[in-house]
C-alpha cells in the first residue's frame, strides 16, 4: 500500500516568501477593500466641507495634521496602486506578461508605477 504524501505538520506563515506576483495581486485585492471602505469616509469630509465656512475649516485642521497628511498620502498610494494593477491584469486578458518572467516584469512595473506616481501626484499638489 502506497504512502500519503508527507504534509507539513506546523506551518509558519511568517516564513512563507511570496514572489512579487503574488505581492502585487494581493495589494491589489487589498487597496480594492481599502478604497471601498474609504468613500464614505471621503464622501462625509466632502460633505463636510461643503455645508460652511466652519465644517471647511474644521476639515483643513484635520487634513493638514501630520497625520492627516499621511493617511491622505496613503489613500492616494491605494488609488494608484489599484489602477496600475488593474491595468496590468487587463493587459493580463489580452497575453501580455503570463508567462513567468513577463508576470514577474509587470508586477515590479506596476508596483514601481504606483510609488513613483504617488510620488509626482503628491509633490504635484504641494507646489
Amino acid at each position: 500500500m502506497a504512502r500519503p504524501p508527507a504534509r507539513p505538520v506546523f506551518l509558519d506563515l511568517r516564513r512563507i516568501r511570496f514572489p512579487l506576483n503574488a505581492v502585487v495581486s494581493i495589494l491589489h485585492r487589498v487597496t480594492g477593500v481599502l478604497l471601498i471602505l474609504a468613500i464614505p469616509v471621503l464622501l462625509w469630509l466632502l460633505q463636510l466641507s461643503l455645508s460652511g465656512p466652519e465644517g471647511f475649516a474644521r476639515v483643513a485642521g484635520w487634513v493638514g495634521h501630520p497625520l492627516g497628511l499621511l493617511v491622505l498620502l496613503g489613500v492616494l498610494w491605494w488609488l494608484l496602486h489599484h489602477l496600475f494593477a488593474g491595468i496590468r491584469y487587463l493587459a493580463m486578458e489580452f497575453g501580455i506578461g503570463e508567462d513567468r518572467e513577463g508576470s514577474l516584469r509587470t508586477a515590479r512595473q506596476a508596483l514601481i508605477a504606483g510609488v513613483v506616481a504617488t510620488l509626482i501626484v503628491w509633490g504635484g499638489l504641494w507646489l
